[in-house]
């Protein structure tokens, strides 16, 4: 354990001006205040602290990140409060040490929202001052080189997997690579042991046999380079453990099969000898194709700059090469610590190597729930990177896998929001296409564009479909309100009273809802029927209940078209959120329509005629009669059709043409019965309405190649 005169003299090493009488306190704060407490290793816990404190002077940080690292643990596990925090150490101490403390006195639902809650506060407070997530992770380093003192076996797997999941990430994003390969290592040990081990026998062999090979590769990279006057530092390093792993896995391949597992860094002065010192070894030594990237001229979102390559090497050995300044190098090792000035009283958190910090509190702001928040979260951070330009040049980078849509939304949530097209090097590509390094995307836009519920479906960025998601449950909201309050009308005007909202006002106590919306959204998504507020608003109306039982199928189907005013009319109501139409009858505007609720469901639309509504005649309450109202609608739906066509040459093309010749547009086809001579096929096709479909069947029946077309109902 670092004593109490040996860490104020680290700090005053790098820091001659830092506050010695404020380390001094801190320190025996910290003592005092976690008293006769003991960790899992036995060892007094304020042990713990003084050692997160030491592993950040390594990193040179200033003086109220060592402080609140002695402090971040007393206002969670001690009597201390925050208050007393800002009387003895001020309010930035104070500040501080309340973004790193977790929410473990909070009634949480479950150990998973309790896990998403604390990463939500730790995110905000990081998003204000970055040293927050400096002493966080020295916490978790700390944490994760004593976790095998944990007796639980649960408890340990559960600490690696989050380390695994959420914190080596963080601090890759941040540009400390040396701690992520820590703490990745560690994480790697408990979840893995068997085949961390096991990638260390290997890599111990490797070293053992390969001790000369490296330094007789370190040797001719330098005298290659300085025999062309350029001065540099090379080293070698065999890569961790994990990385091994997480490459023979990804490439799905042995380790016999990987070819590059020492990596070798050349360190020079400027970036024109980066450069230089590139050009020597491509002109030296042949070059492994696809595996050069320059990230000097486009760096990583966190800072992170040096050239990659990998060559044939000395000795015929296929070596990965690093080249970077001394700078980089820095930068690349300590990530924004890298940055850090002792004297700034606040730390900058704009710019480009924070981008991802401001994307993921976009995340936050339109995720449901905690949950949700750490799974788009987890998107954010956890993927390889793809980097993509705006028109003018800006670099945009994205998860692997990224579509036009995910650009879209990385540019501007308004641009996403209503991006209708994409080009991609000036050629127009469908809005799912994957995109490449180096791609340059415009986006178009429409004012009239909301975000389509389809793209969740294929966007990968976690900014994107937290957005699409929050839209989604907005316009669902909407449309189950506007339901659920047609559903009421209707209600109210069969038992002959009035609709109004202030009648539905004097039982949202008895329902226990907030306001009448709240309310009508509940009746739509089946929460309750369109009857029982009736009955709730006019108790009257129970002795009308006690009239005799009309069968559901036969009452629908006698009231189809008689009494439009007693219908729901379904203009309006979108697709796939309030209203879902019935794979079983497909119905189309011009059918007979009758609805079925199904609670948190909404309504399902069904023809009148559709077997599947004997199954709901035990429940009349679920029944409601609909109708179209869809005078001016040119919005396609499908229909089915069962058709017979002759095997013969061209038939089918003849059957696609005639479709297409009426304004039908084929979206599925499927052969059901096949023979020498005829075909048996299922058509769905996008109409507007049943006349639409009925002059598509007309016109396929006078096809001689035809002998049958009817429509399908299922």
């Amino acid at each position: 354990m670092i004593r109490q005169f040996e860490l104020v003299e680290r700090v005053k090493s790098y820091d001659p001006g830092a506050d010695e009488d404020a380390l001094n306190r801190a320190y025996v704060y910290a003592m005092k205040a976690h008293g006769t407490q003991t960790r899992a290793s036995g060892d007094p816990y304020f042990s713990h602290p003084i050692e997160v404190a030491g592993i950040l002077t390594d990193l040179k940080l200033d003086d109220s990140s060592i402080i609140t690292a002695l402090l971040h643990d007393v206002v969670e596990d001690t009597d201390a409060s925050l208050d007393d925090l800002e009387a003895h150490f001020g309010g930035e101490i104070a500040r501080l040490v309340d973004g790193v403390t977790k929410l473990g006195r909070l009634e949480l639902q479950s150990e998973e929202t309790k896990h998403a809650e604390n990463f939500r506060k730790l995110l905000v407070a990081m998003s204000e001052d970055i040293r927050v997530l400096l002493v966080k992770l020295a916490d978790r380093l700390h944490n994760m080189q004593t976790l095998h003192f944990i007796n639980s076996e649960e408890k340990r797997r559960r600490i690696a997997r989050e380390t695994m999941d959420i914190y080596a990430p963080l601090a890759e994003r941040i540009g400390m690579h040396g701690f992520k390969d820590q703490l990745e290592d560690l994480a790697f040990a408990e979840l893995n042991k068997d085949g961390r081990e096991s990638v260390l026998a290997r890599l111990d062999f490797l070293r053992g046999q390969g001790q000369d090979l490296s330094g007789r590769i370190i040797e001719e990279l330098r005298n290659t380079l300085t025999s062309e006057g350029i001065k540099a530092a090379v080293s070698g390093r065999m890569k961790t453990p994990y990385s091994v792993w997480r490459k023979m896995q990804r490439k799905n391949i042995t380790f016999e099969q990987l070819s590059d597992i020492m990596a070798f860094r050349i360190v020079v002065d400027t970036p024109g000898d980066c450069y230089h010192a590139l050009g020597l070894l491509h002109s030296r030594y042949p070059v492994v194709p696809g595996r050069f990237k320059d990230y000097i001229s486009i760096p990583k979102p966190n800072g992170y700059s040096s050239l990659h390559t990998t060559i044939i090497g000395p000795e015929r050995h296929r070596i990965e090469v690093q080249i970077r300044t001394h700078d980089m190098h820095e930068v690349a090792e300590y990530g924004v610590a890298a940055h850090w000035q002792y004297k700034q009283s606040h730390p900058q958190v704009e710019g480009k190597q924070y981008r991802w910090m401001r994307e993921l509190l976009d995340i936050l702001e339109h995720a449901d729930n905690p949950e949700e928040f750490l799974e788009h979260t987890k998107l954010e951070m956890f993927q390889d990177q793809v980097f993509c330009f705006t028109p003018k040049g800006a670099v945009i980078a994205l998860p692997r896998g990224a579509t036009p849509v995910d650009f879209a939304y990385a540019v501007h949530s308004e641009v996403g929001d209503t991006c209708v097209g994409a080009k991609v090097n000036g050629r127009m590509v469908q809005l799912r296409a994957p995109l490449q390094n180096g791609d340059q995307v415009e986006i178009i836009t429409s004012r009239a564009q909301t975000p389509s519920p389809d793209w969740e479906q294929f966007v990968v960025s976690g900014k994107a479909k937290a957005r699409i998601r929050r839209f989604v449950r907005l316009k669902q909201l909407e449309q189950y309100t506007e339901l659920g309050r047609q559903i009421l009308q209707k209600a109210f005007r069969q038992e002959g009273y009035d609709f109004s909202e202030k009648a539905l006002e004097t039982v949202l106590k008895r329902f226990r809802y907030d306001t009448v919306t709240d309310l009508s959204a509940a009746v739509g998504q089946g929460h309750l029927t369109g009857r029982e507020v009736v009955v709730a608003v006019f108790p009257g109306a129970k002795a009308e209940a006690a009239q005799p039982k009309v069968v559901p199928i036969a009452r629908a189907r006698a009231r189809q078209g008689k009494n439009k005013e007693t219908s729901v009319p379904i203009k309006g109501l979108i697709p796939g959120m309030a209203v879902h139409y019935a794979h079983c009858c497909h119905p189309l505007p011009g059918d007979r329509i009758v609805g079925i609720v199904t609670t948190g469901k909404g309504v399902t639309v069904h023809t009148i005629d559709c077997d599947t509504l004997e199954s709901f005649q035990a429940t009349p309450e679920r029944w409601v009669d609909l109708a179209w109202d869809v005078d001016d609608s040119e919005e396609q739906r499908t229909g089915r059709l069962h058709v017979i066509v002759a095997n013969e040459p061209g038939s089918l093309g003849g059957l696609s043409t005639i479709i297409g010749k009426n304004n039908g547009n084929i979206s599925n086809l499927k052969i059901t019965n096949r023979s020498t001579d005829f075909f048996e096929m299922l058509i769905d096709v996008e109409v507007t309405s049943v006349k639409h479909l009925t002059n598509i069947i007309a016109a396929l029946r006078a096809m001689p190649v035809i002998t049958s077309v009817e429509r399908a109902r299922g």
